[in-house]
């Protein structure tokens, strides 16, 4: 059974950081590419960082310079280190995995497309 479990989330001032980690099972991990998505409440679920299984990452230009993804495929461990945070970043962080490996799509109506597995989402709220 393919598990995605997240950890992390919390409730930080603007200017703060967190990181957020995601632990996944049942599927071998370095085959599949890795994201983050963010759902804030009435929009949509979008996309916000991936990381491919050679590597390559991709950063939503709102998160360029803030946020990092990272792996430890040692521990099958994706990582969402996230600095300088604005209140527009909280939402629901969702850790995806690239299911069909066929590449992420950005934006989803709600983050449970069966295009990807997910986990069950963590909760970032930032304050001013």
């Amino acid at each position: 059974e393919v598990q995605l479990v997240e950890s992390g989330g919390g409730s930080v001032q603007a200017g703060g950081s967190l990181q957020l980690s995601c632990t996944a099972s049942g599927f071998t991990f370095d085959d599949f590419g890795m994201g983050w998505y963010r759902q804030a409440p009435g929009n949509e679920c979008d996309l916000v960082a991936t990381i491919s299984s050679l590597g390559g990452t991709y950063l939503a230009d709102s998160v360029k310079g803030r946020f990092t993804i990272s792996v430890d495929s040692a521990k099958n461990t994706v990582y969402l280190q996230m600095d300088t945070l604005k209140p527009e970043d909280t939402g629901v962080y969702y850790c995806a995995a690239d299911r069909l490996r066929s590449g992420f799509i950005a934006t989803f109506p709600q983050c449970d497309h069966n295009e990807n597995y997910w986990g069950q989402g963590t909760q970032v709220t930032v304050s001013s």
